[in-house]
This record gives C-alpha cells, sequence and structure tokens, in this order.
C-alpha cells in the first residue's frame, strides 16, 4: 500500500495519496481478518493521548486519515511530513463508488429504523452494482448483539459502514475483531441520517476552509468551550518542539 504512518505526539496518523485510496482500499479488501479505516478528528486526537485503549484502536487500524486542519498544523509545527487531510462524506462516497465499480458487498449498521431504511433505499439506488448483504440499526438492546455479530459474520461483507447508535463507536470492531472473518469497518456518526436526508452534511466549501466547528457550535453553542482543549493542544504542541530543540 502507499501508505506512509507518521506519530504526532505519539498517535499515529496515515498519510495517504488521494489518488491511491482505490488501490489501497482494494489492498485491504483482500486482506484476511478484521480491519479499520478510521477518521482522526482533533478531539479523537486528544481522547488518544489520554485513552490508552483507544490509541490502542488506532495504532491497529490499517488506515488513521486525519480530517482536522489542526492536525495538518501541528505535523507541520513539529517538523513531521504533512498529511492528507480527508472528508468524510466524500471519502465514504469515494469508498461506495470503488465498491460499486468492483461489485463489493455493503453492510450498513447504525441509525434509527427509519432513517436506516431510507438511507438502504438512497444506497442502493445509487450503487446498483454493490451487494447490500444485511443492516440493522444502532441503539439495539444489548442482548441482541450477539446475534448482530454472529449475522455479520455469516454475511461476510467487504465493507461495514458504521453509525449513530453502536456503543464504542470508532471501537467497536476492534474490541470484537476476533468475531470476523474478513471485513473492513469504517465509522462514522452521521452517515446513515446524511443519506437518509435527516442531517445536513458540513458544505465542502466549509469544510476545505476548516470552518466545520462553527457550524458545530451553530447547533450546539456549549461547543464553544472546545476552546480550552484546543488552547491545550497548542501548548502540548510547543512543549513537544522546545523538549525535542532541548534533547538535540
Amino acid at each position: 500500500m502507499a501508505v506512509k504512518r507518521i506519530h504526532l505526539m505519539n498517535v499515529p496518523i496515515d498519510i495517504l495519496p488521494p489518488e491511491k485510496l482505490e488501490e489501497t482500499l482494494l489492498g485491504l479488501l483482500e486482506r484476511p481478518g478484521t480491519k479499520q479505516i478510521i477518521f482522526l478528528s482533533l478531539w479523537d486526537f486528544l481522547k488518544a493521548r489520554r485513552n490508552t485503549k483507544f490509541r490502542e484502536c488506532l495504532t491497529n487500524a490499517e488506515l488513521v486519515l486525519p480530517i482536522s486542519k489542526s492536525l495538518l498544523k501541528g505535523a507541520a509545527f513539529l517538523n513531521l511530513e504533512k498529511p492528507v487531510r480527508y472528508n468524510p462524506f466524500s471519502t465514504i462516497i469515494s469508498c461506495l463508488a470503488i465498491l460499486d465499480s468492483h461489485y463489493k458487498s455493503l453492510y450498513l449498521f447504525g441509525g434509527r429504523k427509519r432513517a436506516l431504511n431510507k438511507a438502504t433505499k438512497n444506497v442502493q439506488a445509487t450503487f446498483r452494482n454493490i451487494r447490500l448483504v444485511g443492516r440493522y440499526v444502532g441503539h439495539y438492546p444489548k442482548d441482541m448483539e450477539k446475534d448482530i455479530i454472529s449475522a455479520m459474520y455469516k454475511a461476510t461483507p467487504s465493507f461495514v459502514l458504521v453509525s449513530d447508535g453502536v456503543p464504542e463507536k470508532d471501537c467497536w470492531a476492534y474490541n470484537r475483531r476476533n468475531n470476523f472473518s474478513s471485513s473492513l469497518f469504517l465509522y462514522n456518526k452521521d452517515i446513515i441520517n446524511i443519506f437518509a436526508k435527516r442531517t445536513k452534511r458540513i458544505p465542502a466549501l466549509i469544510f476545505d476552509k476548516g470552518l466545520e466547528i462553527w457550524v458545530e457550535i451553530l447547533y450546539n453553542p456549549l461547543k464553544i468551550f472546545l476552546i480550552l482543549p484546543y488552547i491545550g493542544y497548542r501548548l502540548s504542541l510547543l512543549w513537544c518542539k522546545v523538549s525535542k530543540k532541548k534533547n538535540d
């Protein structure tokens, strides 16, 4: 694969040129076992720095793709090779297009029943060559999980799109990795609702400018307090750079 992994303050981030996405995705689909693609936001990055289990999940993922401009700036500040930033929605669409062109299979996991039904219809209408081998809602009773895992194992999907209502989010697949023979998992909280047209996706122009946090604050003003961990991140970068200079 054309992937290079760097570590930003001990958190893994992968550098994947966009033109190599198809080649890399197809390569992953051919490999046995449970595999993961993880979209890494700044807040996920900060979580990984303090949460060993989550950092372990990232370390074992096949692809950790940064979605925050702050992570790219942090890598540049510490003189690391600069990663490529990925837009989650457009990347998922690209992945589905690749699955479609190679007649691969898909499992949809998450969302409420009506949203999942609508999302399923829209995905099938758009990507006609994808074989939808199963689906299950999120927010499910805990005693249903064994049945969900069993059904997913039997379906052996090429790609599992995980969304809202699935506990442990990115870590769901990793913590159950011994239960699947060969599937690639990708988690995105909003994707089922976006496909169902219940949630609006971040406009590409706003994402490209790195202003998506202001959209989140518009819907939830309490997120303005995220400025505090952001300041902590900048201070950590500065401390890391100063410490490195002292050691050189």
